[in-house]
Order: structure tokens, then C-alpha cells, then sequence
């Protein structure tokens, strides 16, 4: 194949993110988003809270990140934050999903797009801290505009919310802070089991 109809391969194949059904409901609670969505609006709040970062970060790069973070997905699903059994083959699933969804693109741009998402894994640059404070305070932000019905669905406790979000102050300290009221407001009313 060319360039060309390689980039656009990756961009159809690509096209199959809007079929990925996520747990989080969107705003108005009336149905869940998918993967797409997700990337989407990771990538709108990046650009519009950078600021914030608590380490200078490149926002392009960030942004890139978050638009490719879940690509994986189309392969290895979408995986239930609290889902302790499916959380177990996570990794293994999502790494085979790597290794063919972004080698169908050119081999410069395969190996950079892999490169970027396994540095959004590994969660140690400036990017990908901020990165994954964004797709942690995302859905945190989400289940509440729904009146935590993602939350009550599935039972969520606050340690359960407090185990994911342990590196998510990393990114910003200040959206964390933010997405910390958020959590107390849906404990005080009872859409999320508090621990005490």
C-alpha cells in the first residue's frame, strides 16, 4: 500500500472507537458515551486547562496522547474501571491490540503513535501525567452532571474511587482538588458509598 492508503486505513479503522461503549454516561444521564467521545472531550480539556499542569508539558503532544490513548480499545474492549476480574487480562489484551492497530499506519508514524501511547501508560513524562489526570476527572466530572448514575449502577465506593485516583494529582494538583468536591458532594448524597 502506499502512504497514503495506509494513513487512511488507520483512520477508518480508527472509525470503529464510535462502537465502544463506555460505563459513563454522558451529561444528560440518556445514554452512555463511547470511546470517541471520550477522546474528544480529553482532548477539548486539554487545550482549555493546560494551565493547570502542575509541570510544564507540551499541550500538542498531550493532546495527541488523549486522542489515541484508548485506541487499543477496538480490539481489547472497554474495560470497567472497578471490574477486578477484566482489569486482570487488561494489559495483556490491550498490548496485542497495540502491536496491530498501530502498525497499520506508515512505519514512522507507527512507531511514534505506539511510542506515545505506551509513554501514556507508563505515566512518568509532564504529558502523560496530565494526560491521565484528564481521563481520570473526566468521567468523575461526567457521573456527577448524570446524578452519579454510573455510580449507583455499579455500587462505587469511595475507596474504590480513591485506589484509581491515586496518581491522579500527579498531572494537576489543582483538577484533582476540583474532582475531590465533585466525589464529596456524591458521597453527602448517597451516589457513592462512603467509607465510613
Amino acid at each position: 500500500m502506499t502512504r497514503i492508503e495506509q494513513q487512511m486505513q488507520f483512520i477508518m479503522e480508527v472509525d470503529k472507537l464510535k462502537n465502544i461503549t463506555r460505563q459513563t454516561y454522558i451529561a444528560d444521564g440518556t445514554r452512555k458515551e463511547n470511546d470517541s467521545e471520550h477522546s474528544w472531550h480529553l482532548a477539548l480539556m486539554c487545550i482549555l486547562l493546560s494551565e493547570y499542569s502542575n509541570e510544564k508539558m507540551d499541550a500538542l503532544k498531550t493532546m495527541t496522547m488523549v486522542l489515541i490513548h484508548d485506541v487499543v480499545e477496538i480490539d481489547a474492549g472497554d474495560t470497567y474501571a472497578y471490574d477486578e476480574a477484566g482489569n486482570l487480562s487488561k494489559r495483556k489484551r490491550e498490548l496485542e491490540a497495540a502491536e496491530r492497530i498501530f502498525n497499520i499506519l506508515p512505519k514512522d508514524q507507527a512507531i511514534y503513535m505506539r511510542e506515545l501511547w505506551d509513554e501514556f501508560e507508563a505515566g512518568e513524562t509532564p504529558e502523560a501525567k496530565f494526560a491521565i489526570t484528564l481521563d481520570k476527572i473526566q468521567p468523575i466530572m461526567l457521573n456527577d452532571l448524570a446524578g452519579g448514575k454510573s455510580w449507583v449502577e455499579h455500587e462505587v465506593k469511595e475507596s474504590q474511587i480513591m485506589k484509581r485516583n491515586e496518581s491522579t494529582p500527579k498531572g494537576s494538583i489543582e483538577l484533582w482538588d476540583f474532582a475531590k468536591n465533585i466525589i464529596e458532594k456524591n458521597i453527602n448524597s448517597g451516589n457513592i458509598i462512603g467509607s465510613n
